[in-house]
């Protein structure tokens, strides 16, 4: 099992798909890294050999951030919006779409499930 970036890959896939399992990965990105390390990319993680696993491996170090420094960053920005108190700092704050979709309809994902009214209780007849 070759474990790159802290991440263990899984075995069974192909090394372009494995590598998009490590945060700041994508397919485009995974070709690349596997063209200079001169790996195949149909090959399958489990039959990597350790001197191609340590060719990924320091590619992936030297060429930029990925999983927890990434994602470190990526925090570091928001927060920073978001003491800046700009718009898009306060559409985080708020739990809010930041791209400008509309909210009047949709968003469910980013503003949670709806909040249903409560209805009043009825009286009883005397």
């Amino acid at each position: 099992m070759a474990r790159i970036s802290g991440i263990d890959l899984p075995p069974q896939k192909q090394v372009w798909i494995g590598l998009t399992y490590i945060h700041g990965i994508g397919r485009t990105r995974s070709a690349q890294i596997l063209a200079k390390a001169k790996v195949a990319e149909v090959t399958r993680i489990k039959d990597l050999t350790e001197d191609e696993t340590r060719r990924i491996r320091a590619i992936i170090q030297d060429e930029g951030l990925v999983e927890g420094d990434l994602r470190k960053d990526v925090a570091q920005n928001i927060r920073r919006l978001m003491e800046i108190g700009c718009y898009r700092g306060v559409r985080h704050r708020r739990n809010l779409p930041v791209r400008g979709q509309r909210t009047h309809t949709n968003a469910r994902s980013r503003k949670g499930p709806r909040r249903m009214t409560v209805a009043g209780k009825k009286k009883t007849k005397k």
